[in-house]
């Protein structure tokens, strides 16, 4: 089997787990609100890692080192993935990930400030690509706009800053300790945002499982996808990721009766071009 095709079929589990997750967030949603669903999938997370790093031997990776960087990482990824979790609840699951595609165009508008990076044209002519893709899938008129878009569209820079932190974060730490701090920090961030109120919703039996599969789900989608890059160039990797789209459209069609939307494909289409563009022009410099 050749590596481009691992690479599928990684990218597939990706997409699998990524559709997942946001089906049972929305199923989930009655019973627990998002910080409580980020509480539990972080629990279940920490749970995960820990096993995952006695096993594989490699849990002295974890260290105290970089404790702030830490920090502002998993506050940024926690901030995004409430967002995230509300826009499923609220909006078309395809229109969450149209804009949520948005992420990798905000790392080249914020990689200068944070990583020093040159901001060059293409990736200037490929940011603004991503923002009319925006106003495109949140329908040209503005008619479409709403709490659920505005949600939806803003956990993309935050999803951006924690990429961009997490980047940093590899010249000095291993995987399992960023892991392990993702989900022991946001598993506290969950708890003070769950319990400012005094009450924590519990899972219900039938929510359980869902809970469950929601914190297995959210680091098999991140495992899949590296395993993908580490086998195939970007160029290869990203246009299969898009295929979740398409995917989650047609979930949300079936499970949902949510309707097959032109301007959300036709938005994504142009996002999409502009992440494509981007990994092209990057790619033909490095060669």
């Amino acid at each position: 089997m050749s590596a481009t095709l691992k690479a599928m079929l990684w990218m597939f589990g990706s997409i699998a787990s990524f559709s997942t997750m946001a089906v049972a967030g929305r199923e989930v949603a009655s019973e627990l609100d998002t910080f409580e669903i980020m509480m539990f999938r972080s629990l279940f997370g920490v749970i995960i890692v820990l096993i995952i790093a006695v096993w594989a031997g490699t849990l002295n990776q974890v260290n105290t080192g970089n404790m702030r960087l830490h920090f502002a990482r998993n506050l940024a990824h926690f901030t995004g993935q409430n967002l995230w979790f509300y826009a499923v609840t609220v909006i078309p699951l395809a229109q969450v990930f149209a804009l949520e595609f948005t992420s990798p165009l905000w790392v080249i508008v914020l990689s200068p400030l944070i990583l020093g990076e040159k901001l060059t044209l293409m990736r200037a002519v490929a940011a603004v690509m991503g923002f009319i893709g925006i106003l495109i899938v949140a329908r040209p008129d503005m008619a479409g706009i709403n709490g659920g878009v505005v949600a939806a569209a803003s956990c993309a820079i935050f999803f951006a800053l924690s990429i961009m932190l997490t980047k940093r974060l590899t010249r000095t730490q291993g995987i399992t300790c960023i892991l392990f701090y993702l989900t022991a920090m946001q598993l506290i961030f969950g708890i003070i945002a769950a319990g400012y109120d005094g009450d924590i919703a519990m899972p219900s039996v039938q929510a359980l499982p869902l809970v469950i599969l929601i914190g297995a789900a959210g680091l098999l989608a991140h495992f899949c996808m590296t395993n993908a890059l580490a086998l195939a160039p970007a160029t290869v990797v990203v246009p299969i990721d898009f295929i979740r789209l398409p995917a989650i459209a047609i979930v949300g069609m079936l499970l949902y009766n949510e309707a097959i939307d032109v301007w959300v494909f036709a938005g994504a289409a142009v996002i999409f071009a502009g992440n494509y563009l981007n990994i092209w022009s990057e790619t033909r410099v490095k060669t």
